[in-house]
């Protein structure tokens, strides 16, 4: 990835408002930094649990930590496809997805919480790479996802914030630190 490349915030008009509460989590003034520096903290939080505490829910009928990590994982592949197409100047009209199906079909407590890391690392590696190799005009470049207009910057920004998001509720109502 070249060093020089920058992902600048973006502008309230490249997004739809909900999605403004997890760019706003994100430090700094460049979404690929944060994406490359703030993954690393999230494994170290979660490969240190075993897969016994990984299934703890915080409340009946709310997710296990072993479906956050896969929720993580799934919708940062959502977001970067997204990413994808539109920086690839593709305009057709993208659906949204609904987190609440994905999570129970994806039955994350059968697996190793171990492995569930290491996807959620790997995704990250295959974003960071995307998103690197972009030239900057293509980060400007919008389409429609879920009927509403964002940017491929946003989307960059978006993955950031949405990791923080879980991250902080994995720390505040599940009692993880590290």
């Amino acid at each position: 990835m070249p060093a020089t490349l920058v992902i600048p915030r973006p502008a309230a008009g490249e997004f739809a408002p909900y999605y403004g509460k997890y760019i706003d989590l994100v430090p700094g003034d460049d979404a690929l930094e944060a994406l490359a520096t703030q993954i690393e903290g999230t494994l170290r939080l979660t490969r240190t649990l075993t897969d016994a505490q990984a299934l703890h829910r915080y409340a009946p009928g709310k997710w296990s930590v072993k479906d956050t990590l896969g929720h993580l994982t799934d919708a940062e592949r959502v977001f970067s496809y997204r990413a994808m197409r539109f920086a690839r100047a593709d305009a057709t009209p993208l659906p949204g997805f609904d987190e609440t199906t994905y999570v129970p079909a994806a039955n994350c407590d059968r697996f190793p919480v171990a492995q569930l890391a290491d996807a959620c690392g790997a995704v990250r590696g295959a974003t960071l790479a995307f998103f690197g190799a972009l030239e900057p005009a293509a980060l400007e470049r919008q389409g429609e996802a879920n009927r509403q207009a964002v940017s491929v910057r946003t989307l960059a920004w978006i993955i950031a914030g949405h990791e923080r998001h879980h991250v902080a509720l994995l720390r505040e109502r599940y009692g993880l630190a590290g």
